[in-house]
């Protein structure tokens, strides 16, 4: 299977249980949710996404071939120490319509553990070893388990409460972006407050202004 990747660059994870982990991103070009043109946003399922996915233009992105190829271009962005856990954030638009069993095996072949940021549409395949779903209102959730769930808010339309008995090890509540990013935080802290089966993610990359 070839792959589609608008980039790849190596960063501190800035989100959720993992904060502050170095690791190589990878983002896959496209999303099932959104076109990522703006001309269409209003017609989306996921109409709050701030992320440029669109086109394999970006830095270290293109199309590659196979696996083994991908591995190999993800392998070099990391510049760190050979020992210890490495680590690969598979993100998008939606990893999950493009990361397959054979791109799985590959990146463990190089020593990296996987994590993925997905809306949960598509059920992911087996050896993910840290699996983040992150539920868009209006969208089917198909993946119902895994080591994340990160939801972006408020999004009325999802019930936290059935949300939170998902077989999650984590539960996180995260401010929508954009011109009521304060008021969205407050109300995130607020339910956290409220309901201590959530924790607040903070976008700590934006913060301290770094991709």
């Amino acid at each position: 299977m070839a792959y589609a990747i608008k980039e790849i660059f190596l960063t501190l994870q800035g989100e959720g249980a993992q904060a502050g982990r170095t690791a190589v991103f990878c983002r896959f070009a496209g999303c099932n949710l959104w076109s990522g043109r703006e001309a269409d946003r209003a017609a989306a399922q996921c109409r709050f996404c701030d992320t440029d996915f669109v086109g394999t233009d970006g830095p270290d992105g293109g199309r590659f071939a196979d696996a083994a190829s991908l591995a190999a271009a993800i392998t070099s962005r990391w510049t760190g120490v050979t020992s210890g856990r490495r680590l690969v954030v598979f993100t998008g638009g939606e990893p999950l319509l493009q990361l397959d069993a054979p791109l799985v095996d590959a990146i463990h072949a190089q020593g990296f553990e996987i994590a993925v940021e997905t809306n949960g549409t598509i059920a992911a395949p087996s050896g993910i070893d840290w699996l983040c779903v992150s539920p868009k209102a209006g969208a089917p959730l198909s993946q119902t388990r895994g080591q994340e769930l990160k939801v972006v808010v408020p999004q009325p339309a999802l019930s936290l409460d059935d949300l939170a008995t998902l077989a999650f090890d984590n539960f996180f509540l995260q401010p929508m972006d954009g011109p009521d990013a304060a008021a969205n935080t407050q109300w995130a802290i607020a339910h956290c407050l409220r309901d201590p089966r959530w924790r607040l993610s903070v976008q700590t990359h934006k913060v301290i202004g770094i991709c």
